[in-house]
């Protein structure tokens, strides 16, 4: 090793830096909020980003083809949406003529290969369709002018012989594939003439263990050799301690030296653990005994041990934690984010010394007991120098280069003991002269689906003789990567337009309304509040709603009144100075004081009973027994009866705890200079409130009312909880936000302040805080009691007019449950939702932000009275106001992570649930309160659940800003951040312009785009509910025009 101790601790810290933009930054699941999965990429090109996780991971980062061809069959892709993505893409030779056919374009040979499948069947299914007769089929679809080509050949049948006949004679197996291309190449590797195995295999060595540390760990080559992945041994042996080490609250055994670090845990425990697992492998304890005591020395030796090249440390160090990225990304997460609460050190080097021990061991006990040789890299290739045959057979039948007969061979070898080396030798010759596994890609069936959907004919195919045929494939394809992205341009190009159509159609027509409204609502951005908002505003035109992130300008930390630590409520991007807490009400002490004993009671009690049927040999056992009559009782009612079983628990709970009056602490005095500070001072009130207002547009015409309405979501069984609350509040509900701000808009002292900077609001306005729990439905009001009596008629007709459209909105919503109702009533339909909050079994509580797919920054009238199906963040914003786009500048800075988050983080769960999501809930067990895992030993499973992106349709946010391009362009030079998110293309950007209503697209490589209407026609409609009617599946936007 080079260097000093000092250097190399260094070096580590660059490589651990390193892995924060590989590994999954996913926070604790009681702490989840949205983000990107690839935020680590982020500073790359979108397409390139995606290929690089691809290469790093092994997952699919595009929407599979299968799924887009169903989109293409339903008219969600249109041909033309391929034309424009193929330009988008930056495909070169568009216009150009295919060499060999001077009438073909390759824009018209891509166009034809992605309306239909190309891949080819393998050459066993060819024949086994050619005996069925079915090979030689018309291609379904074909283009007037082709199948008129097809048809005019009189005999099709004859037609279609002769066509395949011609691409067999072209490019059949007598017809080697291109040298070098390496779609063929990876596919099926060369396999070296019988005289030339030796020569490979003496190469092949130095060729593996080159890969070590850039592409695979030590683990990664054995597996390669014996068909024994050592990670299945080292899982077990590692997670329960990770789990122990990082667990927040709920494990049942703790490793006593957890204070000391997670390496010294460990090390301690080999000594003292009657169950140790590593008993099975010889003389582990007493190796773990005469480790370093310094981790990072320990990481040193474990690597030269291990034997990578000195310049690939930092290679084997990622790879090694790719290996379990979801653990990996959580003590990642815990080093880089912990504090002071954190329950014991997390120090990544820690982790990484550990899981170097357990591989070196485990790879140890592999090699003894296959080759009888100690784990030095040196030793191996010294055996295979030597026996050069056993290398060659054991790569070639792992790497499925053999056939069916000769891998069974080989395994039969590598299964028993004490084979000869001839007897390698003797495979070795026999394997390398035989067929290979496996088929080339047979290019005879692309040629000939091609060739119909163009109208090519035999005739043509042959006068065009072998470069033409080879040259009509190379226009006609693109690598998978390449292929993805040009079908989510395209599926983009289909929404956009109908986004656009409706946005231009609807340009003007929801003009404000005469006189001052009954009240006005302000929501939070998230998109399932435009169905609210959509709804709200059918029902009482005299109603107007705004939108905004809904921690509503108030970064703060809160602690309400049975919290034991303050939490952030506002965008992960953002750090509170400012801490509120809510306390008793004046007179309300000892009603506060009954209170909190009877809640430490029932929690204790609910704590004993939960260690009581977990811990022990007798005591466990007996107490479930004696309790499984009231557990079945309790099991019956909740699955016939969830919601009754679930309020009548809420009553009790909140009868035996006692309710208790509180207030805010919000008014800090000026001198206060603590960090966070005790609640806001007056100055920063006005502050926040008119910024605040100015940002959405609100700075006259107040109504009477005027509610700020906060959400979170209520589920029962849910580990992934968080994950339906408020974005912009950290995972949290939005309540406290909305209660706070309406708090300090309704101080004299603020009103004083908000009039001195032309924001006057009348004494008859009051503000009002709530929260929408948009998984039943429901409302909560705060602070009622200082509403003043005159409100008291405005606010019972508001609350009548928000039931009804909430019940609307609980209708709208069950079309796509599948197990929901079909056209149920109101009644019928917010039952249904309140059983799913209520149901233990039930994993889809609600789709949270399922199907969101744009976000419209602008005033209300840009989207008022039109159908979006609750897929749109709904921003409101001003541009008449903002002449230097000062406002614009901020909501994008504090808005635009937020809903990118959540955007991305839901395209990357659907397009690749098992690796960028987490599987089924089904399977799920919760792991410590920091995730979930399949089974007992899995990795931490980071991302969504499939039940939450089950009906989602991957793409990126399209965002439409109402301003001038100018004003957007000049934000867009000036913050580093929106240059990385749009410029990278993690975000699609777009603007209307406030006063023509002319919209254009913002492409990075070529500037603002105008757009021009297709001609589709925008779906009219009388009413949302109209529109719904008998609808289940994803609805195009719709004008409303209410009859009279």
């Amino acid at each position: 090793m080079s260097g000093s101790g000092h250097a190399l601790r260094e070096r580590l810290a660059g490589w651990i830096a390193h892995l924060e933009h590989v590994l999954p930054a996913q926070a604790p699941i009681r702490d989840f909020v949205h983000h990107n999965t690839l935020h680590g990429l982020q500073h790359l090109p979108f397409p390139e980003a995606l290929a690089k996780a691809a290469r790093l991971t092994g997952a699919r980062p595009w929407a599979e083809e299968v799924q887009c061809r169903e989109w293409l069959a339903a008219g969600r892709i249109l041909p033309v949406d391929l034309d424009a993505a193929f330009v988008a893409a930056g495909l070169p030779g568009l216009d150009e003529p295919v060499p060999g056919w001077p009438a073909l374009t390759r824009r018209a040979a891509l166009r034809e290969a992605f309306l239909d499948d190309l891949a080819p069947p393998s050459a066993a299914r060819i024949a086994w369709l050619s005996e069925e007769g079915t090979l030689l089929c018309r291609r379904p679809n074909l283009s007037l002018a082709a199948d008129a080509r097809l048809r005019a050949a009189g005999d099709e049948t004859a037609a279609l012989r002769a066509l395949w006949a011609a691409a067999d004679a072209l490019l059949g197996a007598a017809a080697p594939s291109p040298a070098g291309d390496a779609r063929f190449a990876d596919v099926f590797p060369p396999t070296p003439a019988p005289a030339e195995w030796r020569q490979a295999a003496r190469g092949l060595w130095s060729e593996l263990v080159g890969r070590v540390g850039g592409e695979w760990t030590l683990a990664a080559l054995l597996a390669r050799l014996t068909g024994e992945d050592v990670q299945e041994a080292v899982r077990p042996l590692l997670i329960r301690h990770l789990g122990a080490h990082l667990d927040l609250g709920v494990a049942g055994w703790r490793n006593p030296a957890r204070a000391a670090g997670f390496y010294a845990a460990w090390r301690a425990s080999a000594g003292v653990d009657w169950g140790w697992e590593l008993d099975e492998l010889v003389a582990a304890r007493d190796e773990i005994a005469v480790l370093p005591d310094d981790p990072v020395d320990a990481i040193a030796r474990e690597l030269i041990h291990l034997g990578p090249n000195e310049a690939n440390w930092g290679g084997y160090l990622e790879r090694l934690a790719l290996d379990l990225p979801g653990w990996s990304g959580m003590f990642l997460w815990r080093d880089r984010h912990g504090g002071a609460d954190e329950p014991a050190p997390v120090a990544m080097v820690d982790y990484l010394a550990v899981r170097l021990v357990l591989e070196r061991l485990c790879c140890e006990d592999l090699v003894r007991r296959t080759w009888g040789l100690p784990l030095f890299l040196s030793e191996l290739g010294d055996h295979f120098l030597t026996h050069p045959a056993e290398l060659w057979v054991r790569h070639a039948r792992f790497a499925g280069r053999l056939n069916e007969a000769d891998a069974q061979a080989a395994q039969r070898l590598i299964d028993g003991e004490g084979a000869a080396p001839q007897d390698w030798e003797r495979l070795a010759e026999h394997a390398s002269a035989a067929p290979p596994a496996g088929d080339a890609p047979d290019r005879r069936w692309p040629l000939f689906v091609l060739a119909q959907r163009l109208g090519l004919d035999a005739a043509a195919l042959a006068a065009a003789g072998r470069s033409g045929a080879e040259a009509l494939l190379a226009a006609a394809t693109l690598d998978a990567d390449r292929r993805g992205h040009v079908w989510l341009l395209a599926y983009e190009e289909r929404h956009r337009q109908r986004i656009f159509a409706a946005l231009a159609a609807n340009h003007g027509r929801a003009a404000a309304g005469a006189g001052r409204a009954e009240a006005q609502l302000v929501f939070c951005m998230d998109d399932r509040e435009e169905g609210t908002r959509r709804h709200l505003e059918e029902v009482n035109p005299a109603l107007h709603t705004f939108g905004a992130a809904g921690f509503f300008g108030v970064p703060m930390y809160w602690r309400g009144l049975d919290d034991t630590a303050p939490t952030a409520l506002c965008p992960v991007v953002v750090t509170p100075a400012n801490e509120v807490r809510e306390l008793p009400a004046e007179g309300a002490g000892d009603t506060a004081d009954r209170h909190a004993r009877r809640r430490a009671q029932r929690l204790a009690w609910r704590q004993r009973l939960h260690g009581a049927t977990r811990d022990g040999l007798v005591a466990a056992p007996l107490l479930t027994a004696l309790a499984a009559p009231l557990a079945l009782g309790a099991l019956a009612v909740q699955a016939l009866a969830p919601a009754t079983l679930g309020e009548w628990l809420r009553r009790w709970r909140e009868g035996f705890d006692g309710a208790v009056p509180t207030r805010l602490a919000l008014t800090a005095e000026a001198a206060d200079a603590g960090a966070p500070r005790a609640g806001f001072t007056d100055a920063e009130q006005v502050a926040r409130v008119a910024g605040f207002l100015v940002s959405i547009g609100l700075t006259k015409d107040f109504a009477p009312l005027v509610v700020i309405v906060g959400h979170g979501s209520n589920s029962a069984n849910n580990p992934h909880l968080a994950a339906y609350d408020c974005g912009a509040c950290s995972g949290r509900h939005g309540g406290p936000s909305a209660r706070a701000f309406a708090a300090m808009a309704n101080r004299p002292e603020v009103r004083a302040g908000l009039a001195a900077r032309g924001i006057p609001i009348p004494d008859d306005c009051r503000f009002l805080g709530a929260e929408h729990n948009t998984g039943d439905e429901s409302m909560t009001w705060f602070d009622l009691d200082a509403l003043p009596e005159s409100h008291g008629e405005r606010f019972a007709a508001l609350g009548r007019d928000l039931a009804e459209a909430l019940a609307r909105h609980a209708v709208e919503r069950c079309r796509r449950f599948a197990s929901a109702p079909r056209s149920p009533g109101a009644a019928r339909a917010l039952a249904h939702l309140a059983g799913r909050r209520h149901d233990w079994s039930q994993a889809r509580p609600e789709l949270g932000h399922a199907t969101v797919a744009a976000a419209f920054i602008g005033r209300r009238a840009m989207s008022r009275g039109a159908f979006f199906d609750r897929r749109v963040f709904l921003i409101s914003y001003d541009p008449t106001d903002d002449a230097d786009g000062a406002v614009l500048e901020a909501i994008l800075l504090a808005a635009g992570p937020v809903g990118a988050g959540i955007a991305l983080e839901y395209y990357f769960s659907t397009v690749d649930n098992r690796r960028f999501g987490c599987g089924s809930k089904i399977t799920h067990n919760l792991a410590g309160l920091v995730g979930v895992m399949e089974g007992t030993a899995s990795d931490l499973r980071t991302g969504l659940p499939r039940q939450m992106i089950e009906i989602h349709e991957p793409m990126r946010l399209l965002v439409v800003v109402e301003q001038t391009r100018a004003v957007v362009a000049a934000i867009y030079e000036r913050q580093p951040p929106l240059r990385e998110l749009i410029g990278n293309g993690w975000i699609n950007v777009a603007v209307q312009e406030p006063a023509s209503g002319e919209i254009f697209s913002f492409d990075p490589a070529r500037g603002w785009l105008p757009w021009r209407d297709d001609g589709t026609p925008v779906p009219r409609a009388a009413s949302s509910a109209a529109w719904l009617a008998d609808h289940r599946e994803p609805l195009p936007p719709a004008l409303l025009e209410p009859t009279a």
